[in-house]
């Protein structure tokens, strides 16, 4: 496991998995097939994109794919049909993307050809497709850690959180997706040194009544 704290990926862990992803035989057709997966809130977008801007790469992104908020386990139909497939035909991938809106799929998607795909989501590594992928990378954090994240980036999430975590560990059990990953990262913040903490809180309480000071 690599840890890489906080929301924003290092440049040393991209550049890693950049590497890895070049190193490792297409298994997509003649496409490299990248997954980055692990449950909300663990930072896979944002490693998605730094390592797709690294590799020059598109991403497609699962919440694209999602049949809305119960569609966890049925996306994984959407990733081989409109994913894998089109991939090893030798064509790009193309996909109808969501309307969260309006609870329908609307248009149709088609990224340029590209010798890596990033796949970016909450089950983007299920094992319907674990074949065709030349990288799994798991993202997590902490539960509370990733829940604030989650309802910071879209406060309304906080009336499905529940709901799609109980998919996430549904689906994650049954595919041992984390098990499976050639790359493990924790993006749990590190907490400062415990004197550290002490010394903030005791001067918290030195401070506690004392009007016209900084939060």
């Amino acid at each position: 496991m690599q840890r890489d704290p906080g929301e924003h990926p290092s440049a040393d862990l991209v550049a890693r998995l950049a590497a890895l992803a070049l190193a490792a035989p297409a298994r997509a057709g003649s496409t490299r097939l990248v997954a980055v997966d692990g449950p909300s809130g663990a930072g896979k977008t944002t490693l998605a994109e730094a390592l797709a801007q690294r590799l020059d790469a598109p991403v497609v992104h699962m919440d694209d794919l999602y049949p809305g908020w119960d569609g966890l386990l049925e996306s994984r139909l959407r990733v081989r049909d409109w994913v894998v497939a089109p991939l090893r035909d030798g064509r790009p991938p193309r996909y109808r993307r969501w309307d969260w809106a309006r609870s329908e799929y609307g248009e149709w998607v088609q990224p340029d050809p590209s010798d890596v795909v990033v796949l970016e989501g909450c089950g983007s590594g299920a094992l319907d497709s674990a074949d065709a992928l030349s990288l799994l990378v798991w993202v997590d954090a902490d539960e509370v850690v990733r829940r604030t994240r989650g309802l910071r980036r879209d406060p309304g999430y906080v009336d499905f959180w529940n709901r799609w975590a109980d998919q996430e560990r549904e689906l994650y059990a049954g595919d041992r997706t984390r098990a499976r990953a050639d790359v493990v990262v924790d993006t749990t913040p590190q907490e400062p040194p415990r004197h550290t903490r002490r010394m903030a809180t005791e001067g918290q309480q030195d401070r506690a009544g004392v009007k016209g000071l900084p939060g």
